[in-house]
């Protein structure tokens, strides 16, 4: 009798649980007999994974937060790399979080070389410190990327083999894409702007200021509506900053309302992140800016190696969505570029175009899912020789 195929995966935030339990439904539908382990939070747990320690030991961001939990961080280190050592699992899954996850790894490839590891979610090491890329290949046997560029630049910086398994929001596209009433809203006045200021409290409180004046120079010559997803946590504050807005804003929260906005948008005003890319999917003409400290501003001009941070662009290798960053993210300078995505014309036409072909560069051949084709390459580096 031959023992179930074991496979562990380590996650370590809760994006990484939601493609943790995700991958764990795929890999049961192809194999009924796998055994997990490892560290996830409460969707893997749903999906019937029993953690070695609750996520929120782990889950922690940003300078000082992780020097305040070092301790703990790197003692649960050690403890999941030495679990991962002695259940010798077919295959070890890290999931996005590199700090943790492939620290991790390093352990477990020290101590028990013949356990194949898989990174599922790329590091960026395509926009900064691209020498991590071929440090990788001393750990990672394979990494699973989630847009579609990765695999040629880790090719190109000498990583590890890398394959293209598809973004999540990519089986997200009906709840994206607009019905007819709501393509049709599109066009009536007073036109839909969609505000996105950020989803951390640093982002905030930094383009809120500037987003509420770029609305006021708007609001002057065209006819609009405001809407603001906000993220839960930050409400009360994105509620305080909008009184000083001189137009009003619609704040809604949760993922419904947020992609009911964007269904029914005439254009957006976004910061750059994951959300310039649900916008694109939704086909959502948009500015994009960004701000951060000096001190910030002057480690990524030595680091940063892309000519673009808006993930759009990246995928279409071309910049299509005007961004402004840092100077240049002004209200004078937001609402110029937003006037002609309002109003119509030239700008908004070429650009719905090169939105329009965004949805085809991220899907997979077949109309595999990515949770199915992130599975497949799991499957293939547990077959044991």
């Amino acid at each position: 009798m031959t023992r179930p195929r074991t496979i562990w995966l380590v996650a370590g935030e809760d994006s990484g649980d939601q493609l943790g339990a995700k991958l764990m439904r795929a890999l049961s539908e192809a194999s009924p007999d796998v055994a997990f382990g490892g560290v996830g939070g409460e969707a893997m747990a749903e999906a019937g994974f029993m953690s070695l320690f609750p996520l929120d030991d782990v889950a922690v961001m940003g300078y000082l937060p992780v020097l305040a939990r070092a301790r703990t961080l790197l003692r649960r280190i050690r403890e999941t790399a030495d679990a991962v050592v002695r259940a010798r699992p077919d295959v070890l899954v890290i999931i996005d979080s590199p700090g943790f996850t492939h620290a991790v790894a390093k352990r477990v490839r020290r101590a028990a070389p013949g356990i194949p590891i898989v990174d599922y979610v790329s590091p960026s090491v395509w926009a900064w410190r691209p020498w991590r890329a071929k440090g990788m290949r001393a750990f990672i046997d394979h990494v699973m990327a989630l847009l579609p560029f990765e695999p040629d630049a880790h090719l190109r910086l000498g990583g590890p083999p890398c394959t293209y398994v598809g973004h999540p929001l990519i089986e997200r596209l009906p709840e994206l894409c607009p019905s007819g009433p709501e393509r049709l809203r599109r066009d009536a006045v007073p036109y839909r702007l969609v505000v996105l200021p950020g989803s951390r409290r640093s982002e905030i409180e930094r383009l809120m200021p500037v987003f509420g004046q770029a609305l006021a120079l708007l609001a002057s010559a065209h006819p609009l509506e405001a809407v603001l997803p906000a993220v839960t946590r930050h409400r009360a504050l994105i509620e305080r900053l909008a009184t000083a807005w001189p137009v009003p804003a619609q704040i809604v929260t949760g993922e419904a309302p947020k992609y009911a906005a964007f269904r029914g948008a005439r254009a957006a005003l976004a910061a750059s992140g994951t959300v310039t890319l649900e916008l694109a999917l939704a086909g959502v003409p948009m500015v994009v800016a960004y701000k951060v400290s000096r001190a910030e501003e002057i480690i990524a001009r030595r680091l940063i190696q892309v000519p673009t941070i808006v993930l759009p662009n990246l995928i279409l290798a071309e910049n299509a969505m005007p961004e402004f960053v840092q100077a240049d993210c002004t209200p004078e300078r937001l609402a110029e570029s937003l006037a002609p995505l309002l109003a119509g014309g030239a700008a908004r036409a070429a650009q719905c175009a090169a939105l329009a072909r965004i949805a085809d560069r991220m899907q997979l051949a077949d109309a595999e899912t990515p949770s199915r084709a992130a599975a497949r390459i799991v499957l293939q580096a547990a077959q044991r020789p």
